[in-house]
């Protein structure tokens, strides 16, 4: 069976593209970073996405450096997770080149087990903001991972897909729902406690989708926005 890397972060859009990939007849085989974000909760629900799914591996790869560089409301509690908005260009939870990283070690992984294609669940329509959604990046990614690797360089090209690229969080979970994506396993909330806040950036975002496509968000909320 064709293989394809999966960027799972254990979210509602990384575990909608794991429907659509295996969709497509992908075997699946997730890869999830612990980037020294301020919980664990994003790699604790991947691996729930994961089991799932079936897939035969699931790879969690520490990449907690990041945390280190800080700059990122998510890797640096000095800094205020709610700061900023929907409606700011960058905001203060845009962690620094944490897509090229991610994309970069994905393709690596991609190469050594032969998968034709990596999946990654960026869109520019409904996001934050963050420069590494764009779709210029990841087809600028795309050639860059395949000028970089060895299957690359030797006929055996593969492809970065970001499904949702051009799809609004409505759009990105009526897909889900027909896919019968399990979003009960997901967690969005930026502060990562077991109820999500319904406060913060990601959490309305959410919010503001489950109600344009007319379906209750299965996850429970301190607040509904």
């Amino acid at each position: 069976m064709k293989k394809a890397v999966v960027v799972l972060s254990g979210g509602l859009d990384s575990t909608t593209c794991m429907g659509i990939a295996k969709e497509k007849g992908y075997s699946l085989y997730p890869i999830t970073f612990h980037y020294g974000q301020r919980h664990n909760r994003e790699v604790e629900q991947a691996e729930k996405v994961a089991k799932y799914f079936d897939a035969p591996e699931h790879r969690v790869v520490d990449v907690s450096f990041l945390q280190q560089i800080g700059g990122s409301a998510l890797t640096d509690e000095s800094i205020d997770v709610r700061q900023g908005g929907v409606d700011e260009d960058i905001p203060a939870t845009y962690v620094p080149a944490r897509n090229m990283i991610f994309l970069s070690l994905a393709s690596a992984y991609a190469e050594v087990i032969g998968a034709e294609a990596i999946y990654i669940g960026v869109s520019a329509v409904d996001y934050s903001g963050y420069p590494d959604c764009r779709p210029e990046f990841i087809e600028s990614m795309n050639e860059t991972v395949n000028l970089a690797t060895k299957a690359g360089a030797t006929g055996g090209k593969f492809e970065i897909e970001a499904p949702l690229i051009q799809m609004t969080k409505k759009e990105t979970i009526e897909e889900g729902l027909r896919l019968d994506v399990p979003y009960d396993l997901t967690t969005s909330c930026y502060l990562g406690e077991q109820v999500a806040c319904g406060e913060c950036d990601s959490c309305l975002l959410r919010l503001k989708g489950f109600e344009e496509a007319g379906a209750e968000d299965p996850i429970p909320y301190a607040t509904r926005g």
